[in-house]
């Protein structure tokens, strides 16, 4: 096999890796979510759960990609016992990676287009949550459009993974995180000098017991685990191939900390824009759990935007942001991709970017016609979008998830030992050895308990 290509710096592995689990649901569901079960107190139970469940998966993914130097498409063939069939887990892994880039490369097409709506100021004339409802329908039913720009975004991401590791990857996605950043800060920043800002912040960070009252102890609880899981991208391998790049220099308890944090910080800082530009300009909270989804951008949020000073700018601003948090999945994912296609097949890197540059072009085509001439097809009353998103979030991400701690913590497996000494080895925050019990024992029951909710 070829030499395995390694990150250039700490840094690089860092970014990406963030880059690969920040993505749209930090920025719109988390807020919607924070919004509907009471503000500060959903907050924190929502770090607990992701330094429960998110962090030690996310060491698990990590421990076997640099374990075995290898992405999904041969970890578990390197790692796994003679005669285990842990190796098959790879299809149920790719089979994430390609489903979930079916409909997030057509989501990422419609921040393109909203960016370019405020940039021109075609979309200011418009101001009321049902006048930009009009607009997001219009957008979503012209196929043509959505195809040609989906495209685009496809074509460009590959042509970045086709650079290679250092030179595409790396050197990209590094710039991008740190202009996601710093717009994300700047934004921030804008929104908390507004006139009801304080309002917004008080309900976003003194916890009080209102959201629990209203919904129930239950219910508030499980909406911040269903959050903090799915936020982190876990389960399908996309972040064990970032693994597989880099040293045995640091422990992986530390570097999942920091991406976890980075992560989490991403989300945290989209209720310091929201939350004041909601109490200032649309009576406070108004998005329900009911509602989540992507269009609470493109209606309650625009409608916010179209109505404050220097809203077009802003606009313009935040769907920049909006881009480069899903142009950062889109080519964390495509990387992993095309890492499994460079280790099954031999090809090059150009090669395989032209093969799934059609591939995921045409498996895409289903979620844009969706919303037009197959706006009939439901499956299990879902339309294609929403069934595409549910197999991802609820039924291969947990079940991903169940297998990795499974395979690290089992003797039928790759087994304790050997992922504890793994996930230890190099400098920094090590994993406690008192541990063992709920990552062996808990957590996998946790995990079946969400699968079969989700799936129900």
């Amino acid at each position: 096999m070829n030499q395995r290509e390694k990150f250039s710096s700490r840094l690089g592995f860092i970014l990406i890796s963030a880059g690969c689990a920040i993505g749209l649901g930090n920025v719109y569901r988390f807020p919607i979510l924070t919004g509907s079960y009471g503000g500060a107190l959903f907050v924190l139970i929502y770090i607990g759960f992701l330094l429960l469940m998110g962090l030690p998966i996310m060491t698990m993914e990590l421990a076997v990609g640099r374990a075995s130097q290898r992405s999904i498409a041969s970890s578990f063939d390197v790692l796994e016992k003679p005669g285990q069939k842990w190796h098959w887990l790879k299809f149920l892994g790719i089979a994430g990676n390609y489903l979930l880039m079916m409909f997030y490369t057509t989501i990422s097409a419609w921040m393109v287009l909203y960016f370019l709506k405020y940039a021109s100021g075609s979309i200011m004339q418009f101001t009321t949550a049902e006048e930009l409802g009009g607009v997001f329908g219009e957008m979503v039913t012209n196929s043509t459009l959505l195809l040609a720009v989906a495209f685009v975004v496809i074509l460009i991401c590959f042509g970045i993974c086709s650079l290679g590791l250092q030179k595409g990857v790396e050197k990209i996605t590094k710039r991008m995180m740190i202009a996601l950043f710093a717009l994300m800060i700047g934004l921030a920043i804008y929104a908390c000098t507004l006139s009801n800002a304080a309002e917004g912040l008080k309900f976003y960070l003194i916890p009080t017991l209102g959201g629990v009252k209203e919904h129930g102890v239950w219910t508030v609880i499980s909406a911040a685990m269903g959050q903090s899981f799915f936020t982190l991208s876990i389960g399908i391998g996309s972040i064990a191939v970032f693994g597989s790049y880099i040293s045995k220099e640091r422990s992986l308890t530390g570097e999942a900390l920091t991406i976890l944090s980075l992560d989490a910080s991403v989300a945290l800082m989209s209720g310091l824009i929201i939350f004041p530009a909601c109490f200032t300009y649309n009576n406070g909270v108004t998005a329900d759990a009911s509602t989540v989804g992507a269009s609470f951008l493109f209606t309650t949020l625009s409608s916010i935007f179209n109505a404050m000073p220097g809203g077009r700018i802003v606009g313009a601003l935040f769907f920049v942001f909006m881009i480069f948090a899903a142009m950062s999945t889109v080519i964390a994912v495509f990387e992993n991709i095309m890492s499994f296609w460079l280790e099954l097949t031999k090809m090059s890197r150009r090669k395989v970017a032209v093969i799934n540059i059609l591939l995921i072009f045409v498996l895409s085509i289903p979620c844009i016609l969706g919303f037009t001439v197959w706006s009939d097809v439901q499956i299990a009353g879902k339309g294609i979008m929403d069934m595409e998103d549910f197999a991802v979030s609820n039924i291969l991400l947990p079940l991903g998830s169940l297998f990795y701690v499974l395979f690290c913590t089992i003797r039928y497996g790759w087994g304790w030992d050997k992922y504890f000494a793994e996930v230890n080895t190099g400098k920094g925050l090590k994993l406690a050895k008192w541990m063992r019990p709920y990552l062996s024992y808990v957590l996998p029951v946790v995990l079946l308990a969400i699968f079969i909710v989700s799936v129900l």
